[in-house]
């Protein structure tokens, strides 16, 4: 599995999934936070999202590519003299490039507790098949 990096600067990096210390300076730059594990019949994917809603995150597939996105507004009371002001408008998007073998049609998903969990059941394997290709003369 691949993923696309987005950063808010639109510079987008492709990394190996797997290959953590390729990209170890961009950790801070992740947004959401997401964990992949595989089991023996999925691929399982978890996004750290505090403080959205269900209804706040797009999640499709296109392509072959899973996306997640979102854009969170943070309403601000523009008559308060705020002291410390941290909350803001933020938006992300997170792309996974999905492996061949994958049924993408069975893909799910749940949101509890500000966790997105995305269930990625892997396809059954068809065994590799010996193929004779005559030659035309």
């Amino acid at each position: 599995m691949r993923y696309v990096l987005s950063r808010p600067n639109d510079i987008s990096m492709d990394s190996l999934f797997g290959d953590l210390f390729d990209d170890w300076n961009a950790v801070s730059m992740k947004f959401p936070p997401v964990d992949v594990y595989e089991t023996d019949g999925a691929y399982v994917m978890q996004a750290e999202l505090p403080g959205y809603g269900e209804g706040d995150i797009d999640l499709h597939i296109d392509n072959h590519v899973l996306h997640f996105s979102s854009t969170k507004h943070t309403e601000t009371d523009k008559h308060q003299r705020y002291l410390v002001h941290e909350r803001y408008n933020h938006s992300f998007e997170r792309s996974f490039s999905l492996p061949e073998n994958v049924n993408e049609e069975a893909v799910n998903a749940q949101f509890a507790d500000g966790i997105l969990t995305v269930n990625i059941p892997k396809s059954k394997q068809v065994a590799p098949q010996k193929l004779a290709v005559k030659i035309q003369h």
